[in-house]
């Protein structure tokens, strides 16, 4: 007991920089608080709880950020805290705060779809009468009563304080425990649509079960990188990578089998095989938020692990990374010609842009760094905004997302399409968008690192997937409108408000993109 009474006694508490890390604290604080809304409020209270909640928590996190992110200490050099566990750096700060705002929009559609009658959380239309006059009333508030599912606001928060630690994550174990932070939530999330319930969940269990594969792999890689270098932190990981006594074969072993989680994660072929079919059965203001949030988290990670554990390791991994980032290219361009529904062509798309995104990041210099970061920032907007008009699209069986359906949607809604055109053309690498800055710095940047070749591939794979994007616009613009097609619904205030904010970033990013690169390439990662 006196030996025990001793040991403790020297324990020391780490010392914790409350600053530091207060955006986080507020949004795992507001997802808490959450929960209890969920649980003790009446249900008829709780979304505009929930709504308060939300906007609160986003605005507070936001707050904190601006008066952290401002000091000097982490302008110059950043803050590592809780022990070394956790890294609060410039490009940590660019990160969180993309992703912040990239929150903000995909919280305006979760809250306009979990609550109105038509929307993507609705249930299936039941048949029978309606009676009177008075019994239409009547079905009309329970109908509404009934879509309210609201406990869509403690996972996305959840969900959004795990892919803040992630990309913060100074060494590797507090890396998986934020991987199951951010995940867990997201499988519950893609079962909760109603209106087409089978499909939604099946997206969920195969998005589970996937999921649960790469996590194991990023497990076993952790394993081997600590049996390898002794310690699961990033610096002391880079250290070993410089001894010449270790052994080659558990880090070859290790790194490939972490890699295998984190590109999972960031759905770059061939690990996007979960992609396609969870963009497509999840609710959209889901998928939306999956798309530009879980984007920004994964590759914040592989930057991360990239530069700060295997820079000086970099000539053993960097052309099979290369090699990948192409094959992703390839599987989202050509794949994505096949596509006959809109939301499995993003879903493509998406694998496409995450082979132009890992070119940036084994570039292993300052410019790749800073201009993969701006490339997820301006890819996360346009892909909210894109799927905000997506969920505009119905007709009586829901969201319309039949390529077909979209024929003539110019002659039923041209603000609809000039938008959609927007961002279809951004997604392209148009000029004039935040699409083609994005492409511009970071091809520009891997020649800089001397891979030319891979740019030359990415730019004929880049001019392969904008016929696609092409396609839909000719669809909507100079093809008639068939009798029976959807409509296009009057958005609300909220996902009017989405839409908005996607498509004005898409443009003022793609015209005067100096504020954010220079964001963006503000500072290095510090360990």
């Amino acid at each position: 007991m006196t030996t025990i009474l001793a040991q403790v006694e020297r324990l020391t508490v780490p010392e914790i920089d409350y600053g530091a890390v207060a955006p986080v604290l507020v949004i795992l604080g507001a997802a808490c608080v959450s929960v209890l809304l969920e649980a003790f409020l009446p249900k008829q209270s709780r979304w505009p709880a929930q709504v308060v909640l939300t906007v609160l928590a986003l605005a507070g996190a936001a707050g904190a950020l601006i008066v952290h992110g401002g000091a000097a200490d982490t302008v110059d050099r950043g803050v590592v805290t809780f022990s070394g566990a956790i890294a609060v750096d410039p490009p940590v700060v660019f990160l969180w705060g993309t992703l912040l705002l990239l929150a903000v929009g995909s919280l305006l559609l979760i809250a306009d779809r979990s609550v109105e009658p038509g929307g993507a959380f609705a249930p299936e239309p039941q048949a029978g009468g309606q009676g009177g006059g008075g019994g239409a009333v009547a079905t009309r508030a329970r109908a509404v009563a009934s879509v309210m599912q609201t406990e869509v606001f403690p996972l996305t928060l959840f969900a959004l304080g795990g892919m803040m630690v992630f990309v913060a994550a100074n060494d590797l174990l507090t890396m998986f425990i934020a991987l199951e932070v951010l995940s867990l939530p997201l499988y519950l999330l893609c079962g909760l649509g109603r209106r087409r319930r089978l499909l939604s969940q099946e997206a969920a269990v195969k998005y589970f079960l996937l999921g649960a594969f790469a996590s194991a792999f990023f497990l076993y890689g952790v394993a081997l990188l600590y049996g390898y270098s002794g310690s699961v932190k990033l610096v002391d990981i880079a250290a070993a990578t410089a001894a010449t006594d270790r052994s080659d074969t558990l880090l070859y072993a290790g790194f490939g089998l972490l890699v295998v989680g984190l590109l999972f994660k960031a759905s770059v072929g061939p690990f996007h095989a979960w992609t396609p079919d969870v963009y497509q059965g999840a609710p959209t203001p889901v998928t939306a938020f999956m798309a530009a949030c879980t984007k920004v988290a994964a590759f914040g990670g592989i930057l991360r692990v990239l530069h700060v554990a295997f820079q000086g390791s970099s000539w053993e991994w960097n052309v099979v990374l290369a090699v990948l980032a192409g094959v992703s290219m390839v599987i989202g361009a050509v794949l994505g010609l096949t596509q006959t529904d809109v939301k499995r062509m993003i879903a493509y798309s998406s694998v496409a842009h995450a082979g132009f995104l890992l070119v940036g990041a084994i570039a292993l210099t300052p410019e790749g760094l800073s201009a993969t970061m701006f490339y997820l920032a301006a890819y996360g907007f346009t892909t909210i905004a894109a799927f905000g008009v997506v969920s505009l699209v119905r007709n009586a069986d829901g969201e319309a997302t039949h390529l077909s359906q979209w024929a003539g949607l110019a002659k039923r809604s041209p603000i609809t399409a000039a938008v959609f055109t927007l961002l279809l053309l951004a997604l392209a690498g148009i000029p004039f968008t935040s699409g083609f800055i994005g492409k511009f710095v970071v091809f520009a940047a891997a020649i800089d690192a001397g891979m030319a070749p891979l740019v030359v591939f990415a730019l004929v794979v880049s001019a392969i997937a904008a016929f696609f994007y092409l396609r839909v616009i000719v669809l909507m613009y100079f093809s008639e409108p068939a009798a029976d097609g959807p409509t296009v619904t009057v958005p609300g205030a909220f996902t009017t408000a989405s839409i908005t904010l996607g498509a004005v970033i898409t443009l003022v990013l793609g015209v005067w993109p100096a504020f954010a690169l220079d964001w963006a390439g503000s500072g290095q990662f510090i360990f």
